[in-house]
């Protein structure tokens, strides 16, 4: 099935009841903004051998799509305040992991249990050794660090890509959210889900678990 994320994307976040608290918001573990998906008449769930194969023939262009548990999901397309988000994020971690450690928007590989029929392509991924080393798509070992700048994306990439990305146990995932200009951030994998997730508003600041000592403005990345 190949579906367009602007129809089906419902916000499961609600916003902070404590703008002008100083502290970040604790949010409930991801297993709780799960639901269920309607029920519909059976359709073909795709693989990553599928995709290639259909693709060099020239029956389906699977360049605006993203492949995620078998569905074919059109990427959205990056407006003004998507593309400047992660301008300013990309520059931030560049400067502080080096510029071939941080590679904007690649295909990632995921467990063995989830590669097949998975492709993510997170608008950025912090490496734990140099991209110029790689002979592939970055491994879960190999990540450090993902990071997502959502718009009308922003149930799934809190959904569904935070199930794969926790099942493929990547440390930390952070997503930008532009409408509510906070950043949420996943840690603790366990089980296939986040077991922290906690919300920064636009004048908290937050670190990486790999730079803990370089903290940045969350309102600065927007």
């Amino acid at each position: 099935m190949i579906y367009d994320t602007r129809r089906t994307a419902i916000t499961t976040f609600a916003p902070s009841l404590r703008h002008n608290s100083l502290m970040p918001v604790a949010m409930e573990t991801a297993s709780s903004f799960a639901s269920p998906r309607p029920s519909a008449p059976p359709h073909k769930l795709w693989t990553r051998e599928e995709c290639a194969v259909v693709e060099n023939i020239g029956r389906i262009d699977l360049q605006h799509y993203e492949l995620i548990e078998g569905e074919l999901v059109l990427k959205m397309g990056k407006n003004q305040p998507h593309m400047r988000a992660v301008l300013l994020l990309v520059s931030w971690l560049r400067g502080i992991f080096g510029q071939n450690f941080v590679v904007q928007e690649p295909a990632i590989d995921l467990r063995p249990e989830d590669n097949p029929s998975s492709e993510p392509e997170p608008d950025a991924i912090v490496l734990n050794r140099s991209f110029l080393e790689l002979t592939s798509h970055a491994r879960p070992e190999e990540l450090q660090m993902i990071a997502e700048v959502s718009g009308a994306t922003l149930s799934f990439d809190l959904t569904a890509k935070a199930r794969l990305y926790a099942r493929s146990a990547i440390a930390e995932y952070w997503v930008l959210d532009l409408t509510a200009r906070r950043l949420i951030v996943h840690r603790e994998p366990a089980n296939g889900v986040y077991k922290s997730i906690v919300a920064y508003e636009e004048h908290e600041r937050v670190a990486t678990l790999g730079a803990p000592a370089t903290d940045v403005c969350v309102g600065d990345l927007f």
